[in-house]
């Protein structure tokens, strides 16, 4: 049976009654994890990063996920309820702080989302943590939008793949459907051995999760909110509680034909069965070529959705960078991308060779190694 997860993310805004409205519609639609996020805004973005126009009006992106802030108590009130509805919980740190304070909370997955995937310091730290307390005690989900296959081999070199999945992903909102090459997951699979499906984030409630299960897919993961109208960022994209109820019923349904048929035979029923419903031709632009590489939706986000190196601070040229100086954040709106965060150790007792200005990202002319 494949592990459905449904993520809340930061859909509750704070409010731990619609938090819990919202485990309560996750648990009831029939998912076995529900998903959050522990947001802290100052180990995602610079302050710098721009302004988003949202319905309130135009805000800074930096004050905007300020506003999705919540406590450590508010976190553990979540786990609690979720397992009470009978749920796994997860949760996706963004930055040490955070990570560490989940792992306080013993989660029962520990999910790193697409643009965290070259965190190398914050993945560095969940390696530490599943050495000293053990891999059974910290399962790990690897999301791999907005990234190429030596991207995903890093992390996977770093986190380890002992009680680790791995998830193919377009990070665009919403991912078109034609441009997600489920056979990915195949490819995957058989690269590094380990549990492999799909973190979906286009608008159909079928296509593309049984089409991951027709993959070999065993864990899909999508947004739900309780109305796309509501104002949580990723709302406009997430499955209402039908919606997520009736991708659960056809992901089972879709397991059901292959437990009856076989791998072979049952392969060509699903899709039989999606192409009636779809097209033949939408079902095998869907299922790809099975080549990891970038998606045209996501291409023009690679280096900035993803995590790079930036000052913190205006400095002087001949100053000598210390780690206080460099933050690995999202690049996102006006800013420009740095170097990858492998960088960083190099970078820190780097002599600046110019003025620089806060958010900037760090390039190699900036510094003397």
């Amino acid at each position: 049976m494949s592990l459905i997860i449904a993520e809340i993310g930061t859909a509750h805004g704070g409010n731990i009654k619609k938090a819990f409205e919202l485990i309560d519609a996750a648990a009831n639609s029939g998912a076995d994890v529900i998903k959050f996020q522990w947001v802290y805004a100052d180990e995602i973005l610079h302050p710098n990063t721009g302004y988003v126009e949202l319905p309130g009006g135009r805000i800074r992106l930096y004050d905007r996920f300020k506003q999705l802030e919540c406590s450590p108590d508010f976190y553990r009130q979540m786990i609690e309820y979720v397992h009470s509805a009978g749920c796994k919980f997860c949760c996706s740190p963004f930055g040490l702080r955070s990570l560490d304070e989940l792992i306080e909370l013993k989660p029962d997955y520990v999910k790193i989302a697409s643009p965290e995937l070259n965190h190398f310091p914050m993945l560095k730290r969940l390696a530490e943590h599943r050495k000293r307390l053990g891999t059974a005690a910290v399962p790990v989900i690897l999301s791999s939008g907005v990234s190429k296959m030596t991207d995903i081999e890093k992390a996977v070199e770093i986190v380890g793949t002992e009680n680790v999945s791995l998830l193919h992903c377009i990070t665009s909102y919403p991912a078109p459907e034609n441009e997600y090459n489920l056979k990915v997951i195949t490819t995957l699979h058989d690269k590094f051995g380990i549990e492999c499906g799909v973190s979906d984030h286009s608008l159909d409630p079928i296509l593309v999760p049984c089409l991951s299960v027709a993959c070999g897919g065993t864990v899909i993961e999508k947004h739900i909110c309780l109305s796309r109208k509501d104002s949580g960022l990723d709302d406009p994209v997430a499955l209402e509680p039908e919606q997520f109820a009736t991708m659960v019923h056809v992901v089972h349904q879709t397991e059901a034909t292959f437990r009856h048929y076989g791998n072979e035979v049952g392969y060509e029923r699903v899709i039989q069965q999606l192409s009636e419903q779809f097209s033949r031709e939408r079902v095998l632009e869907v299922l790809g070529d099975g080549i990891k590489r970038l998606a045209p939706a996501e291409e023009a986000n690679y280096g900035r959705t993803n995590r790079s190196l930036h000052f913190m601070h205006d400095m002087k040229a001949g100053e000598v960078i210390s780690e206080k100086d460099v933050g690995v954040l999202r690049t996102e709106k006006v800013l420009t991308p740095g170097l990858t965060p492998d960088w960083l150790d190099k970078v820190v007792g780097a002599k600046l060779s110019r003025d620089v200005e806060a958010g900037e990202g760090i390039i190699l002319d900036d510094i003397v190694v």
